[in-house]
């Protein structure tokens, strides 16, 4: 197997960075968000002018038509820089495909081009205060009225709710069916009339996460995706794409770079907590390298034309696992190595104290462990479901 990036592909990460080091700096006072960098429609109006939203999408639709493989090359760069992308990501990587794929022409030639130009953004309503990993129990009920949908219910846990245009919102449209049965996937305007966002403040003190509440929101039917009281299996394939990404691994892969460098320049140091402290960050380095081959894999599934499920699963669990063990890993060696003297030691204990907040819910947000292990045991491994 061949491991080796092409030509071409090695000449567009370059690009990548080239204007990264150029664009990057400019950036200033922008909302955070949840996402990683930040949330700032006018950096991904730059991304959209050189056409790098929607990479791999068809060019029928406002995309390059390039592989995946340079999709996830994107996206890797982008995390890694901390680039503030988080104003497109969502939309790009889940409800653009999964409009290819499941949506109507009308609803193709309204959303794709707009996504792929910044114009809209999207946050994805599926977690509720009794529906987390067991999404099919979701409650929020849609009702037919007419050529309307009426919406009421809440959603929680929802990412970057306060600055999204468009919710990708899944809701119960068949209150009697089997649980699996009765859900819909409805596109909604963020600022239709009767939804209500209020923010929820993580541990680490950003803002990012939100509640969100439907009173009597009017939704036009024309804004259903895909067959009513079958959403379920838009859920799945949209789920399959989020969890697909090199996000995770690529979002810490900079500070574990980091901690590298600290132990290096404090190398004459050889006391026991120190040593064990450095062994570990050697085995955090050989996880990174697995985390980004999972990832890639994935990307090369996505290029045969294949749907990735359980090999998402393993990309999602890992990555998500590995973002911990190495934020652990960073509170150990700055404990080992003493107290923070200089000014880039004490903005680096302030990066590991942050990514050990925050990744707190990194194994939660996406899907659970456990929900991806049986995942993984079920449709990767072929074993029962009890």
């Amino acid at each position: 197997m061949n491991f080796r990036f092409t030509p071409s592909q090695e000449a567009f990460r370059q690009e990548l960075r080239d204007f990264l080091r150029e664009e990057l700096p400019k950036v200033k006072d922008t909302p955070e968000g949840e996402m990683f960098g930040a949330f700032s429609q006018p950096f991904s109006k730059k991304l959209a002018e050189r056409g790098w939203i929607g990479l791999a999408w068809p060019k029928e639709y406002g995309g390059q038509n390039l592989g995946h493989i340079e999709r996830t090359i994107f996206t890797e760069e982008m995390v890694a820089h901390e680039a503030p992308t988080a104003y497109h990501h969502v939309a790009e990587r889940q409800m653009g495909p999964s409009l290819i794929r499941q949506g109507t022409e009308e609803q193709k030639q309204f959303f794709l081009p707009r996504i792929v130009s910044a114009d809209i953004s999207f946050a994805i309503g599926m977690s509720e205060p009794g529906a987390g990993s067991d999404l099919a129990s979701v409650q929020t009920r849609a009702v037919r009225d007419g050529d309307d949908y009426v919406v009421n219910g809440q959603k929680i846990w929802t990412s970057n709710a306060h600055l999204a245009d468009w919710i990708w919102l899944v809701c119960r449209t068949d209150p009697d069916a089997p649980k699996h049965r009765g859900i819909s996937i409805l596109l909604v305007d963020m600022k239709s009339p009767g939804i209500t966002v209020r923010p929820l403040i993580n541990m680490a003190g950003t803002h990012g996460f939100n509640e969100v509440f439907f009173d009597s929101v009017r939704v036009p039917r024309k804004n259903l995706v895909g067959e009513e009281n079958r959403g379920w299996y838009v859920v799945a394939e949209n789920l399959d794409y989020e969890r697909s990404g090199i996000e995770r691994v690529a979002a810490t892969g900079g500070l574990y770079r980091e901690l590298v460098e600290y132990a290096r320049a404090h190398r004459g140091r050889d006391g026991g907590p120190v040593h064990a402290a450095r062994l570990e960050l050697t085995d955090r380095g050989i996880e990174y390298e697995v985390g980004r081959m999972l990832a890639y894999r994935v990307a090369w599934l996505m290029s045969q034309s294949k749907v990735p499920n359980y090999e998402a699963s393993m990309s999602k669990a890992y990555g998500s696992e590995w973002t911990q063990r190495l934020a652990r890993t960073g509170v150990k060696i700055m404990t080992a190595y003493g107290m923070a003297q200089t000014p880039e030691e004490r903005a680096l204990r302030a990066k590991i104290e942050r990514a050990y907040l925050t990744t707190a819910s990194a194994t939660i947000a996406g899907g659970t462990s456990e929900i991806q292990r049986n995942i993984i045991a079920t449709r990767g491994l072929g074993l029962p479901r009890s």
